[in-house]
């Protein structure tokens, strides 16, 4: 019998957040540059698109026209998924087949910068820190209302996430219920603060900084790990060293270390394949319900698609929707990977 060795067995990896598991299959691939290394064409951009419904000044599709602004500019959006609407729920069906309640919220966009062409790597940290205070008063501002127990903050980067429009934006989507995936992380983040009067991720943070094994990059204030359950290929999430509930709770020091973590994460995900990276990325925080929560701890999950070029994508299929997620290349590989990678911009070099 083989003596079990994480880089060449197949084994399943346990996700604390969600209570679920991984199937991880190192052996499949010896090292993770296989296949053509393709490169995206660049796309040149313009300072300013007339087209563009995001760009300063210019109309949106209900008519409403764009002030002039210089920094963040944050509206609601125009094709809302979640309506402030409160409707009539006594004439619904409620068996047991057929569950459905009325949900309630407020969506947002928040535009980054009045440049068309620039993204979060490229931008300096002096301007991050003003989507992160923006991102402070929406949290704020949304959670104040009496009907949105949480406020969901996150991007979506690049055509191949489903972004229609390569202005740099995010959205927000504010709501009554709590997420399923935010439901799960709760009630898991609960049952261990319960048990050990300490919060889940600050002390799987602490193990993970004792190792540096998924370390990708880290200041006084935050870490970038590739999660020992990570699923997608180069996934990482942002852990606050210091253990607090949401983005409020930022002191001054804490919002420049935050802006810094998130120029340096994205940085090195463009350098990886020398393109404009695309992912998914969003915070997760305490709801806004009112109550206490001293298990949450605030963190931020980058889930990229791409495998192995810019032109290759990751997708979950077979296996992985109808059984359970699979990766190749381990954690601890796509941390070095990107641990290695500079902090300079690829574009400067």
């Amino acid at each position: 019998m083989q003596t079990f060795n994480t880089n060449e067995h197949p084994h399943r990896r346990y996700n604390p957040l969600l209570d679920e598991w991984i199937l991880v299959s190192p052996h499949r691939t010896k090292r993770p540059w296989q296949g053509q290394n393709e490169k995206n064409a660049a796309v040149d951009l313009p300072l300013y698109d007339e087209n563009c419904y995001l760009c300063p000044g210019n109309e949106r599709s209900n008519g409403m026209v764009n002030p002039d602004y210089t920094d963040c500019f944050v509206f609601e959006n125009d094709f809302s998924a979640l309506l402030q609407e409160e409707v009539d729920y006594e004439s619904v069906s409620k068996s047991s087949f057929f569950q459905l309640k009325p949900e309630r919220g407020i969506n947002k966009v928040v535009c980054f910068s009045p440049n068309h062409n620039l993204t979060i790597p490229e931008m300096a940290v002096e301007d991050i820190q003003k989507i992160i205070e923006t991102w402070k008063r929406e949290y704020a501002e949304l959670g104040s209302h009496s009907f949105i127990n949480y406020v969901q903050i996150f991007e979506n980067k690049g055509a191949i996430m489903g972004c229609s429009n390569p202005h740099p934006h995010g959205q927000i989507w504010a709501q009554s219920s709590l997420p399923t995936q935010v439901e799960k992380t709760q009630k898991n983040l609960e049952n261990y603060y319960k048990t050990h009067q300490k919060s889940l991720l600050k002390a799987y943070l602490e193990d993970e900084l004792k190792s540096k094994e998924r370390l990708v990059l880290e200041n006084d204030h935050f870490a970038v790990i590739v999660p020992f359950w990570a699923t997608w290929p180069y996934e990482t999430i942002v852990i606050s060293k210091r253990h607090f509930g949401s983005i409020m709770a930022m002191t001054k020091s804490e919002t420049i270390a935050f802006a810094e973590i998130l120029k340096g994460i994205t940085v090195k995900y463009d350098n990886l394949f020398e393109s404009s990276f695309p992912y998914s990325a969003g915070i997760h925080q305490m709801p806004t319900d009112q109550l206490a929560h001293p298990e949450w701890h605030f963190h931020m999950h980058f889930y990229p698609p791409l495998l192995r070029s810019a032109s290759i994508k990751k997708f979950m299929v077979g296996y992985e929707l109808l059984g359970e997620a699979q990766r190749d290349i381990s954690p601890e590989k796509s941390a070095l990977i990107l641990r290695n990678l500079p902090l300079l911009h690829y574009k400067l070099k």
